[in-house]
């Protein structure tokens, strides 16, 4: 696999160019600090430990995490690399200062998140699970609790997981068993299994602090009998160490289709000691705090994968000879013409990159409201900014992971044969992609959120501020003496998809009123149509920015050059489909729902 290199350029690009981030930063607690200087150092010293440290780690990480009677050891080389992560201080960017953070924005550790990801998603995971629990901790744990855990969390000494999924029951947490019974003292006995927990068990840390639902004694039926608590593998100490081993242990780690560097755990409770965050019965709630910062995480890897097969597939392209270019020899010293020549391998190339730069510009976007949410000036701009990310949430985990996996498997397909080997490192990337479409809620429960929750049960309210946006950014960018000729098209388009995500959005909703199931049957539709229009705004920013970059004289003219004909693809080749996605959200319910379950028996 060719080296990994970490593209700076870009990320430097969306922050201080197409989406302004410094100006939003003087509106975010701890956002004063991150000037234009300190970016470029964070992101430049970031990018030399994922390619010095983590890249070279991914192939050999495949070979997997050990399990010997419940302890998990991770893959050679794993556990120096995070030992020197934790040292330099990474984990501890955006946390609390007075639990030892540096207090920073969250975009920029999402942002950075990505880059470790690319580099070695399975090892990434270790860390980037631990934000989550932080989060958690941060916004619901008492001040003992935050005492006890957050110092520890923040440094990276200590990891931190989420255990909710069962065997019996995935998304629909309302059947979970887990027990959580009090004790005289204040805490609880925990009873109970939970699988796929990545991240659950491993020797990368002295302990791991498993955030846990379960359920009261007195619990209601349903989710709305959920408890949310804390349950460290080794009990604090008084002196804040790890110190008493609790009732919890690794029955066995998951054999699976991907990411074998990271201990995905069957963890069971066996009168384990528990706390309770928040308040009885209302762990989903809390959770959520969890989920939104998993979300984004899981998103931004879509864009990972497609930026890593990417990156691979066109050295490859480059240099690999076949057959001759249809409209003339192009290598005339050589037996055949490098397969970069060929339209359809270019055609997949640019769908990668495409994907890679437009899901990393969606996730930038949505970044902002992660930094107001979490350091906004006033609870109303919290709220706020609460509501627009959980908009754009479901859509970017929905549609940038689905696209990953489409760019991973062009990325297989450009190596052809050679792809499905695994010296060259393109079908592990295919492989792991493949997660990042089922954890933290599949595709089509991440479109049932968008339509459900954030569109429908919203009343619209935040679709129409986000095609709000659209149709001000089109309105900006359409007079006739602003831009190139192509970026007033593409503003036009732009203002065109607006509309159409509202009717869509409306015409779900009427569906929906004659048959519920017309909303689960148009759902993943309406959440790809969603995408599409969502990274079409993204680029028709891009390429403005771009343009008037150039036109002015100003920045890296190859780099925006190539931006600007990366945005014309995508609107000439690849957004069509979601014209596709629009026509079937309307299609006959009954060519879906009309059969009886036994016509699904294949026996």
């Amino acid at each position: 696999m060719p080296d990994f290199k970490v593209p700076l350029k870009d990320y430097s690009f969306l922050f201080n160019d197409v989406l302004d981030m410094q100006s939003k930063y003087q509106h975010v607690k701890g956002g004063d600090q991150a000037t234009p200087d300190m970016l470029d150092a964070i992101f430049s010293e970031a990018a030399k430990f994922c390619e010095t440290e983590l890249a070279p780690l991914y192939q050999s990480g495949d070979k997997g995490c050990t399990w010997d009677d419940g302890v998990v050891t991770t893959p050679d080389g794993f556990k120096e690399a995070y030992a020197k992560f934790i040292e330099a201080g990474w984990t501890s960017l955006t946390g609390s200062p007075e639990m030892g953070g540096q207090g920073l924005p969250s975009s920029i550790s999402i942002a950075i998140n990505e880059m470790l990801t690319t580099a070695n998603w399975a090892w990434a995971m270790y860390p980037g699970l631990s934000e989550g629990a932080v989060a958690t901790l941060e916004d619901h744990g008492t001040d003992e609790q935050k005492q006890a855990y957050l110092t520890k969390l923040v440094s990276g000494v200590w990891s931190g997981t989420m255990c909710l999924t069962e065997p019996h029951c995935g998304t629909d947490l309302g059947q979970l068993k887990t027990k959580a019974v009090p004790n005289d003292d204040g805490s609880y006995k925990i009873n109970g299994t939970k699988i796929f927990i990545s991240a659950g068990e491993h020797d990368l840390t002295e302990n791991i602090v498993h955030i846990v639902l379960a359920k009261l004694p007195d619990a209601p039926k349903g989710t709305k009998g959920i408890s949310l608590f804390i349950i460290p593998k080794f009990l604090p100490a008084a002196d804040g160490s790890a110190g008493e081993r609790n009732g919890v242990r690794c029955g066995s780690i998951e054999h699976k289709m991907g990411i074998h560097g990271n201990g995905t755990a069957m963890l069971n409770f066996d009168d384990a000691t528990g706390f309770l965050i928040g308040e009885p019965h209302d762990g989903l709630n809390a959770m959520f705090t969890y989920m939104n910062v998993a979300r984004i995480g899981t998103a931004s890897q879509g864009s990972a994968a497609a930026e890593r097969s990417f990156q691979g597939a066109s050295k490859y392209a480059r240099e690999r000879l076949a057959m001759r270019s249809l409209s003339g020899v192009k290598n005339p010293d050589g037996p055949a013409d490098p397969i970069i020549a060929h339209p359809d391998v270019r055609r997949m190339l640019l769908t990668q990159r495409a994907i890679a730069e437009g899901g990393r510009a969606m996730v930038t976007y949505a970044s902002q409201f992660a930094d107001l949410y979490v350091g906004g000036e006033t609870e109303g701009v919290r709220e706020a900014a609460e509501n627009r990310l959980g908009f754009c949430t479901p859509i970017l985990k929905g549609f940038i992971t689905e696209q990953g996996v489409v760019a991973a498997n062009h990325g297989v397909q450009v190596f052809g044969g050679h792809g499905y080997i695994q010296e060259w490192g393109m079908e592990q990337i295919l492989r792991d992609s493949r997660i990042a479409t089922l954890y933290e809620g599949t595709t089509g429960i991440q479109a049932l959120d968008l339509v459900g929750r954030k569109v429908l049960m919203d009343r619209f309210k935040q679709l129409k501020i986000f095609t709000g946006e659209m149709l001000s950014f089109a309105a900006e960018s359409l007079p006739w003496r602003k831009g190139s000729k192509g970026n007033r098209k593409q503003a036009w388009t732009v203002a065109k998809l607006a509309v159409k995500w509202r009717l869509l959005g409306y015409r779900l909703a009427m569906q929906g009123k004659k048959n519920p199931d017309a909303v689960g049957a148009g759902s993943v539709d309406f959440l790809m149509f969603s995408g599409y229009a969502y990274m079409a705004f993204m680029w028709a920013k891009m390429s403005s920015v771009a343009q008037a970059q150039l036109d002015a004289g100003e920045g890296d003219s190859k780099f925006l050059q190539e931006k600007l004909h990366t945005a014309e693809f995508f609107f000439e080749r690849m957004l069509p489909q979601a014209d596709v996605h629009a026509k079937t959200i309307g299609a006959n319910l009954g060519s879906v729902m009309a059969m009886p379950t036994d016509y699904f028996d294949a026996s």
